[in-house]
């Protein structure tokens, strides 16, 4: 993904009231917002480090189970696994895809409830894929690439509604591989491991605006799935738990 069109997409979910900081640390590339109140250098410092035992975790772990990185089907990890490889392959495994179609909505998630922890609000972004907790009514805009629906709609989000993961794939935007031709395939779960796999899962259904009702009826067939939106060119299929709004 381009540097402005990253940098363009993450305006969509930035909002007036919080304060957002960025924090990258390898392929990991953050964008968080907490209340100004909450933000100062400690923070930031056990955010990193957060960040910095997740990855070591992943990468010691792949070095004795290979297959975990390689595999798009679902996978079973080894006695011993850390939990964040846990949680991704057991994303994997109810959405059908390999575990690391879960990995950039499991380390938003971790870095999010660690943050919790510590604020009452907290916005984590990762690669397109959201963890967020908060006490009032949020909009995060939606980027679906060349769609004339980007930066035109938002999802409406309600704080009792949160903690939530709100996770996008797209064939279009970006580049995480997917199978499929969406512009944006949208889903939310309590889970953000869990809506990043299955977004990967039902994005790859999409190969013209005919697929879009069967992938948002995919994504809602699983179990604490809330939510669905799938966007391709000019048309929109969405079910579930979702409140679509003017940007």
């Amino acid at each position: 993904m381009s540097e402005y069109v990253e940098r363009v997409y993450r305006l969509l979910h930035r909002q007036e009231d919080l304060v957002f900081f960025q924090l990258a640390v390898k392929e990991t590339d953050l964008d968080i917002g907490v209340p100004r109140r909450s933000l100062n250098r400690e923070l930031v410092e056990g955010v990193r480090q957060e960040v910095i035992a997740v990855r070591a975790q992943l990468e010691q772990y792949i070095l004795k189970d290979e297959q975990f990185l390689k595999t798009l089907a679902p996978h079973q990890t080894q006695p011993g696994a850390p939990a964040i490889a846990v949680t991704m392959a057991l994303a994997g495994q109810t959405a059908g895809t390999g575990p690391m179609a879960a990995v950039a909505g499991a380390v938003a998630q971790q870095v999010g409830e660690y943050l919790a922890r510590r604020t009452k609000e907290v916005i984590v972004e990762n690669g397109g894929d959201i963890f967020m907790r908060t006490e009032r009514v949020r909009r995060i805009g939606i980027f679906a690439g060349p769609s004339p629906f980007t930066n035109r709609l938002a999802l409406e989000i309600e704080p009792y509604h949160t903690p939530l993961g709100i996770c996008t794939s797209s064939g279009t935007v970006g580049p995480s591989f997917s199978m499929g031709c969406a512009d944006a395939m949208v889903v939310l779960a309590p889970s953000a491991a869990l809506a990043d796999a299955v977004a990967s899962a039902a994005g790859n259904l999409v190969q013209s605006t005919a697929d879009l009702q069967q992938a948002v009826d995919f994504a809602l067939g699983i179990k604490s799935v809330t939510g669905a939106l799938a966007i391709k060119d000019d048309q929109l299929a969405a079910a579930g738990n979702i409140k679509l709004a003017p940007m």
